[in-house]
């Protein structure tokens, strides 16, 4: 009996102390725990593809409108490469630009306020409000730049440019510009230039051409000649994925 009852006590040790068995956890390389928490975290949420396809469409869209406008823009050459103004017309060359203001009939060349500098204008009648007050629109050499009277009713300036490989956009900073793509000199002012000059003006006039028509320019027609003859050299060699630039 006494054997029954230290057996049952044995057993009764044994199963608390399966119940009672320590939780073992889990750590990591520095010592910390890991959870057990096997939830996995929300999914961040993912952006839409409608909005960027939109967006692409409409860039898409955007560029053949583009590309449209430009094939559709013919409009003539501004009259003498210049424009007008409230107060002026304004023609130019490669050397100077002609600003002609109107003024009252009768008016004399002592009632003329003209100053010009390098980079601003001002131009009016004593007494009045000036007509003109403003920075230029590119600089003038002021040795080049007169004003003379015609006929008591218009007021003309020549301003010599400083820079006469370019052409003027406008007179004056904040006037209507111009579209200097479409410029056309005449063949009689270009007969005017030294040799050099000359092949330059007609260079950049060739060069406008082939943009306007989405050719190469005389610069990027050469690189791509050079590249051929470079090629035809050497057809060793893979330039497929040659550029030029």
């Amino acid at each position: 009996e006494r054997e029954a009852r230290e057996t049952e006590r044995a057993m009764q040790a044994a199963a608390a102390a399966t119940r009672e068995v320590p939780r073992v956890e889990e750590v990591d390389a520095d010592g910390n725990p890991i959870s057990e928490d096997t939830t996995s975290p929300p999914a961040a949420p993912t952006e839409s593809a409608e909005p960027q396809m939109e967006e692409a469409d409409n860039a898409g869209a955007e560029e053949l409108e583009s590309a449209d406008a430009e094939e559709e823009d013919d409009t003539p050459p501004p009259p003498g490469n210049g424009g007008a103004t409230e107060h002026f017309v304004w023609t130019q060359s490669l050397q100077e630009v002609t600003v002609t203001f109107p003024v009252p009939a009768g008016t004399t060349g002592r009632q003329v306020v003209c100053d010009i500098r390098n980079s601003h204008i001002r131009i009016g009648l004593k007494g009045q409000e000036p007509l003109v007050d403003a920075d230029l629109h590119r600089r003038v050499i002021c040795d080049d730049c007169f004003w003379v009277l015609e006929d008591n009713r218009y007021i003309v300036i020549t301003l010599g440019k400083q820079n006469q490989m370019e052409w003027w956009k406008c007179v004056c900073v904040g006037d209507p510009e111009i579209d200097t793509t479409k410029v056309q000199p005449e063949n009689s002012k270009l007969s005017d230039l030294d040799g050099e000059t000359r092949q330059t003006v007609e260079k950049m006039m060739f060069d406008q051409r082939q943009k306007a028509m989405g050719l190469p320019t005389a610069d990027e027609m050469q690189k791509q000649e050079v590249l051929k003859k470079f090629m035809d050299q050497h057809p060793e060699m893979d330039f497929t994925n040659a550029k030029i630039s």
